[in-house]
């Protein structure tokens, strides 16, 4: 592979990361900067959107779990991954108003800790009713026919879906951007952040606003777990393993910005790529790889360079890359 197609490889793997932790950031950044709610079961949304689109959109072969156990080998709609996209986005909205409701609203003044403890006690009972209903073997998710060609560019071994998750994401984003900063629902909802006892004095029900912005982090989670699920296997513990990294990419890009939580989650996912392509001074700088290093693998370090540049940006801008600096009276 040439230079130049190690660069653009790079390029398209760090953008598609990112592309995930930004679906999974916009909506957990709006939630903690608007509603100052900490929610660790956003990683679940993740998981039971992987999941309902893989029953939308394929068959399942059940080799254990609960489902297994009672006799039923096959499961799965082989309904297509659009359909699947389509019915993700909706349900997981729905899972999304219904934790609000029921969960989430019980908890706005209640200090963080409370609301960390009781998320992430719903995270696990997710996880776990997904083990318990299909077991822990990873479901294999396959990508699009459509979409499951290499780019059409020489040299660069990288699967077409991959550039739809980036065209996904940005059509995504742009409109929620476009929700929050142009439309009335997103005056109100930013006002309700700034000063929200004087919304109330003008009669607005803020309940009716935060509901629907907690509904629209959720869908984008949901939809973060179908896009992402066909470039590997899923299992019931991937929302808790994408959950890090989500609010890593929400601190480092600024809490309640979504040009933050492109930038932050862009970031991440450039430094992952850039790490585990094998060779880096070579392919970015020409530069010859001393041989004690040459062919080496940075691979095992790309969880590691995720943290290192989270340490260096809140060094230099606690508030995050594009946050808000929170000063003293």
């Amino acid at each position: 592979m040439s230079i130049g197609a190690d660069v653009i490889s790079i390029l398209l793997n760090g953008f598609q990361q990112g592309a995930i932790y930004v679906l999974l950031a916009v909506g957990l950044s709006l939630i903690l900067g608007t509603i100052k709610f900490v929610n660790f079961a956003h990683g679940a949304l993740y998981i039971i959107g992987a999941y309902l689109g893989l029953y939308v959109a394929q068959q399942l072969a059940l080799s254990e779990g609960y489902l297994a156990e009672q006799g039923v080998a096959n499961i799965g709609l082989g309904g297509g991954f659009v359909v699947a996209l389509l019915a993700v986005t909706v349900a997981v909205f729905v899972v999304g108003l219904l934790m609000e409701h029921l969960v989430a609203r019980k908890f706005y003044d209640r200090p963080d800790t409370d609301q960390i403890l009781v998320t992430f006690g719903l995270a696990i009972i997710v996880q776990e009713l997904i083990r318990w209903l299909f077991g822990s073997t990873s479901q294999p998710f396959g990508q699009p026919p459509w979409a499951s060609g290499p780019v059409p560019i020489p040299g660069v071994a990288i699967s077409e879906w991959r550039l739809w998750i980036i065209a996904i994401t940005a059509v995504l984003v742009a409109i929620v951007y476009v929700l929050v900063e142009f439309t009335d629902f997103g005056l109100v909802v930013r006002a309700g952040t700034e000063d929200p006892e004087m919304v109330s004095l003008l009669g607005i029900r803020l309940t009716r606003p935060y509901i629907v912005l907690f509904g629209i982090g959720a869908a984008l989670a949901g939809v973060a777990g179908v896009v992402g699920g066909p470039l590997s296997p899923i299992n019931p513990t991937a929302g808790t393993d994408i959950l890090v990294p989500a609010f890593v990419t929400v601190v480092i890009g600024g809490v309640g910005s979504i040009r933050g939580a492109v930038l932050g989650g862009l970031t991440l996912g450039m430094t992952q790529a850039i790490l585990i392509q094998t060779g880096i001074p070579e392919v970015l700088f020409g530069i010859a790889m001393p041989s004690m290093i040459a062919g080496y693998n940075f691979a095992q370090w790309s969880q590691v360079g995720i943290y290192a540049i989270a340490a260096i940006i809140l060094l230099w801008r606690p508030e995050g890359l594009l946050g808000r600096e929170v000063t003293g009276s």
